[in-house]
């Protein structure tokens, strides 16, 4: 997992780097393109503004000469084709010459405010966008005409269509995207110029962050988001003479559309190294995971007789896993050996250490587990409420395990010895006939009888031997039939050994 969101993060990286390199170049290249235009603009008007002024002195000379002068607006019209139409007013805004002649403008006073404004001012100027009287929506470059005297005739003006093809459409309407890309013009007061959607020409924009941005700064670049809701990338610049802001924006969509193909060329290289890196990082994980889960695995099976083999088997190639491996086999040592102590005690009689019921129950499970054929002798001591009484329980106690003794040393290595109850004992003998039960079982009584106990007076037991083997039902019933023969030996005198004849 660490891998795979390693190498994620990695690809999501590239990609957020990809991403903002395009985003900063797209926004640099608008911002360069923008202020291209804006001081091609700015050198364009300026041309336009020489070539009023040189024909502002030709008209000065030869204010009073019509055809001069309509010969000067023809030339100005059709030479450069710079603008859409010439005029040439009198100081009351008289119309003495225009080009072309199909305005049928001739002797009209102009009241437009492009043409009132250059009255006013009496300079150099480029007017705001207006209507004219031809009904178009346009600016006009002017200049005023002044003679040798100082004396102001009236001025020379060229007009520029916005909203029909002009050297401004010209200008700014080849621009090097096809994707959605575009430029827009707006004078000082927001008012679009020109755009691609010939409609909007004249519309006044609302103050947005980017029409807020062009007040703040002379050029710069910007991501907004148009009125149709898409993300574009935009650069601006103003030109100074004139005080337009020309904006180019491209769409962020458009701009991104490469990155596609470039993250899917990044991930078709990456994915089969990421494959590769995964899978080794799989085995090296499950390499370094198996002897602790083998060992976890066998932490869980810590009561099994042979967990101990299984974990000395478990590969441990590196350090950790070398520890841990030995520090549990200690600890299953040490709880193996906490666990026969316990188990040892509780199937023991503390005073005797002889089998206590529950070790008698268990011994017995395994011998008929294991089909093998057992003698059973049942033996109490003979009057010991007596010795109690007589002696006190100290030296009942000492009677007990001097008995416990007697068994012992009467006994076969594999018979199973088991006190199982105040002075009442069991021998199991597992493999032995009645007669070989009857025998050990006669020897126990007489040595009992002959031993010697100080301050004791001799004492006496009484024995019960029976049989089993598969054919005579359950073990528990052979049990029960030697606890009827030491019943019988009771009432038959005591000290003596009856063997049961029932089957």
């Amino acid at each position: 997992m660490s891998a795979f969101v390693t190498l994620a993060n990695s690809f999501y990286a590239s990609y957020s780097v990809q991403r903002q390199l395009l985003i900063d170049n797209t926004l640099e290249e608008n911002r360069v393109y923008a202020t291209k235009l804006a001081a091609s603009t700015e050198q364009f008007l300026k041309s336009m503004q020489k070539q009023l002024a040189y024909s502002g002195v030709i008209a000065a000379s030869h204010f009073d000469d019509p055809k001069i002068l309509q010969a000067e607006t023809a030339r100005l019209k059709y030479q450069t084709d710079s603008f859409n139409s010439v005029v040439i007013t009198n100081a009351k805004g008289k119309i003495l010459a225009t080009s072309p002649d199909s305005l049928q403008l001739m002797g009209q006073t102009l009241n437009t405010p492009g043409a009132l404004e250059a009255l006013k001012q009496r300079r150099p100027m480029i007017s705001k966008p207006y209507i004219s009287l031809a009904k178009n929506l346009v600016i006009i470059i002017s200049t005023p005409i002044i003679n040798a005297q100082g004396e102001y005739l009236g001025y020379i003006g060229g007009t520029i269509y916005l909203r029909q093809k002009s050297i401004l459409n010209e200008l700014l309407g080849e621009h090097y995207y096809r994707d959605g890309s575009y430029i827009a013009v707006l004078d000082n007061e927001r008012r679009i110029l020109y755009h691609p959607d010939a409609n909007r020409i004249g519309e006044v924009v609302k103050p947005r962050p980017l029409t807020d941005a062009v007040k703040r700064n002379a050029n710069g670049s910007l991501m907004v988001t148009n009125l149709a809701g898409q993300a574009m990338l935009a650069g601006f610049a103003v030109v100074p003479s004139s005080g337009w802001e020309i904006v180019t924006q491209r769409p962020t969509d458009s701009t991104l559309k490469p990155l596609e193909g470039l993250m899917y060329k990044v991930l078709r290289h990456l994915t089969p190294l990421a494959l590769v890196t995964l899978l080794a990082v799989w085995l090296f994980s499950r390499l370094i995971a198996r002897p602790l889960w083998l060992l976890a695995r066998s932490a869980n099976e810590m009561d099994k007789p042979d967990v101990s083999t299984n974990i000395r088997e478990i590969p441990s190639w590196y350090f950790e896993s070398t520890q841990l491996k030995r520090a549990l086999l200690i600890g299953i040592s040490l709880l193996q050996k906490k666990i026969g102590k316990l188990k040892f005690e509780t199937q023991t009689d503390p005073m005797t250490g002889l089998f206590n019921r529950r070790g008698l129950a268990m011994t017995l499970e395994t011998v008929v587990q294991l089909r093998q054929q057992f003698a059973a002798i049942t033996l109490d001591i003979d009057h010991f409420k007596s010795i109690n009484d007589s002696y006190g329980h100290d030296t009942g106690d000492q009677v007990i395990r001097s008995l416990a003794e007697q068994i012992r040393h009467n006994a076969r290595e594999s018979d199973i010895l088991c006190r199982v109850g105040g002075e009442e004992f069991l021998v199991l003998l597992p493999g032995a006939q009645l007669a070989e039960a009857e025998m050990i079982a006669e020897r126990l009584r007489k040595n009992v009888e002959n031993l010697v106990l100080p301050g004791i007076r001799p004492i006496t037991i009484s024995l019960g031997v029976a049989y089993w083997n598969q054919q005579q039902g359950k073990p528990e019933e052979s049990l029960k039939r030697a606890d009827e023969a030491l019943y019988q030996a009771k009432k038959e005198g005591r000290n003596r050994v009856v063997v049961s004849q029932k089957h």
